[in-house]
């Protein structure tokens, strides 16, 4: 019971286990997400999962030139990286609305 001037320690402890059982489901739901990254306009695509592997790529027959290996190096690494970055985003705002105000705190998990 709070006096006004103490926090109710039995329900910041609620708190505490209800965040953390949110934190945790939301932690499930990511793992079995995908996001998916292209480059050379669509002639390269990645999709990596919610651990961050990369799950498939897929290229284009007609971006596959024996003769500039160098260029299908850089689009399969361009579209890696966009996946990785969409899914950094989404995994960010998945968490931040778990978190609501304290998202931002020092120490809080989230900080991808």
């Amino acid at each position: 019971m709070s006096n006004g001037k103490m926090p109710d320690l039995n329900a910041l402890m609620k708190q505490a286990q209800k965040l953390q059982g949110d934190m945790a489901k939301a932690q499930e739901e990511i793992v079995s997400m995908t996001c998916d990254g292209a480059s050379g306009g669509g002639m390269v695509t990645a999709t990596v999962n919610g651990q961050f592997d990369v799950v498939r790529v897929k290229i284009e027959k007609d971006v596959v030139d024996p003769n500039d290996v160098g260029m299908l190096e850089d689009l399969v690494t361009s579209a890696i990286n966009n996946a990785v970055t969409k899914m950094r985003e989404l995994t960010k705002d998945k968490m931040a609305k778990v978190m609501g105000p304290m998202a931002g705190m020092p120490g809080m998990p989230g900080g991808f």
